[in-house]
């Protein structure tokens, strides 16, 4: 489902794995399952340790490792300015305040209160050295400041970031880990050996080359709000994901994640058990609208009332991916419009060709125009490379066939494929980004967007969104974005993965995002 081209920021939280309501787990004993059969009474062992595995490590430096799992772990020990509920709301964590000064400048507080694992006070020269450490480009989290021109240290809690130009909804870029400043003091934090060290409810006790050894911070913040019971965090580090794979099955695992769809070949299907979340691969059939065919909404809403995305999950994904049909839609709460999915429905997208006088005429669907009969007739384009999007292509290619349009797949190379993407020059094609958790819809509907899609209302819309603190006018805007979106469908939405968590079947407890 990757593309190289036109990625939104990934900032890597993806699922949360680690801080997964981690307080709520516990041990069932073998003995007592067995009693429990006996005697229908349930008996649970509260447990104090916990054993996570992750491969390809490289360092548990948040700013500098590319692990995703050494982010997603991260979360237990550092804590960024702001976070993000299970809808994906904003919410404050080491910053008090965020205020929008300009469209290029903001004002953060911080609460000294909160301490470093060490005991020291959190100060705004922290946030400033995180930022500058992030703007040498070393960081996955790089992307998140690249408009950052200067941070002012304007008091011992207060910052200003100023940006070379205006970032819609520059506020989530904030989600990255903050570091302390005077921990580093004198040292090259590139080649630094530190052990690194956040404000949250763990820390590092110890590293070696096989295993990460983490312990509750007693003196967490919030702990108030919560009080995990596990006190011990042991991350087995190993060198392949195989190796993982192999040590789970021995038993030398509790949890892992995963976004391999192929994982039941290598660990099986008993033993364990899987929770599933909304990945943020998004693949999507990018329109173009200034194409003779393409540029007829009704043309558009007949595509995607024919495609039934749920036949391509289950037969190119084995269901190992969500149909979807929006870049909002892994649960992001702007995404509110009830009626928004046009769903698979073949009747309904004869009816609007008819409604809109085309005929099928000849085995194709014509209109007559100026003197002109006009076929609908289409090339979908799609990299040669990719065998999935192969398949998609050609279990699209079925379905709209079986509605009587005409459909030629175009197969190209890598290179023909980035070409094709920037230069536009295509009809349909078969594209994908990684989204980012930021509401913003530019690359998607604004000037500039594949589809060479313009709607002067839309435009307007998303103008106005990024300066809406007001969260239910903000829902407004966007049900009013989403509904003229449908109506127009200028790209259609497909599929996004699915990323697993992975634990053994003697935990029990809830798993949920954070």
């Amino acid at each position: 489902m990757k593309s190289n081209f036109f990625k939104y920021i990934f900032i890597l939280f993806v699922v949360g794995i680690i801080i997964f309501a981690i307080y709520m787990i516990y041990f069932k004993d073998e003995k007592q399952q067995t009693e429990i059969k006996t005697e229908q009474v349930e008996n649970t062992i509260d447990i104090k340790d916990l054993r996570l595995g992750i491969s390809n490590f490289d360092t548990i430096n948040p700013l500098l490792t590319n692990n995703k799992e050494v982010l997603n772990i991260g979360k237990l020990i550092f804590e960024p300015l702001l976070s993000l509920d299970t809808n994906y709301k904003l919410k404050k964590c080491l910053a008090t305040e965020c205020s929008k000064t300009s469209n290029t400048s903001y004002v953060i507080k911080i609460d000294n209160n909160k301490k470093w694992q060490d005991g020291s006070a959190l100060i705004a020269k922290d946030i400033q050295f995180t930022i500058d450490r992030l703007k040498e480009g070393k960081s996955i989290y790089s992307y998140n400041v690249e408009k950052v021109t200067s941070v002012e240290v304007l008091d011992a809690d207060t910052v200003k970031i100023n940006l070379s130009q205006e970032v819609p909804f520059f506020e989530y870029q904030l989600t990255f880990p903050i570091l302390p400043n005077n921990y580093y003091k004198g040292e090259d934090f590139n080649t630094s050996t530190k052990t690194p060290m956040g404000t949250g409810m763990y820390k590092i006790d110890s590293v070696d080359g096989t295993n990460i050894v983490l312990k509750k911070n007693e003196k967490w913040w919030n702990k108030g709000n919560i009080d995990t019971k596990i006190k011990t965090i042991q991350i087995k580090i190993y060198s392949e994901i195989g190796e993982l794979y192999n040590s789970f099955k021995l038993g030398n695992v509790d949890i892992f994640t995963t976004a391999n769809t192929n994982l039941q070949q290598y660990i099986g299907t008993i033993g364990y058990a899987k929770t599933e979340f909304k990945g943020r691969e998004f693949d999507y059939l990018a329109l173009n609208c200034e194409d003779e065919i393409l540029k007829n909404k009704e043309v558009r809403k007949a595509i995607s009332y024919s495609i039934d995305k749920n036949n391509i999950v289950s037969s190119v994904y084995n269901n190992e991916c969500y149909a979807s049909d929006f870049p909002l839609d892994y649960d992001n709460y702007l995404y509110e419009w009830n009626k928004s999915n046009l769903g698979y429905n073949p009747d309904e997208a004869k009816k609007i060709l008819s409604d809109n006088g085309w005929e099928y005429k000849n085995n194709s669907w014509q209109k007559k125009e100026d003197y002109r009969t006009r076929k609908i007739s289409i090339t979908l384009t799609v990299n040669s490379n990719n065998q999935e999007r192969l398949k998609v292509a050609e279990n699209i290619k079925q379905q709209l066939e079986q509605i009587g349009f005409k459909i030629t797949i175009k197969k190209v190379s890598d290179s023909q494929y980035q070409t094709i993407l920037q230069t536009k020059n295509y009809e349909i094609i078969i594209t994908g980004v990684y989204n980012s958790y930021n509401p913003d819809l530019n690359t998607f509907l604004s000037t500039g967007n594949l589809q060479n899609y313009n709607n002067e209302e839309i435009n307007s819309i998303i103008s106005q969104v990024k300066n809406i603190d007001n969260e239910e006018l903000l829902k407004e805007k966007y049900k009013e974005l989403i509904k003229i979106f449908y109506d127009e469908q200028p790209f259609i939405g497909l599929y996004r993965n699915k990323i697993f968590v992975i634990k053994n079947q003697c935990l029990s407890g809830e798993i949920t995002r954070k």
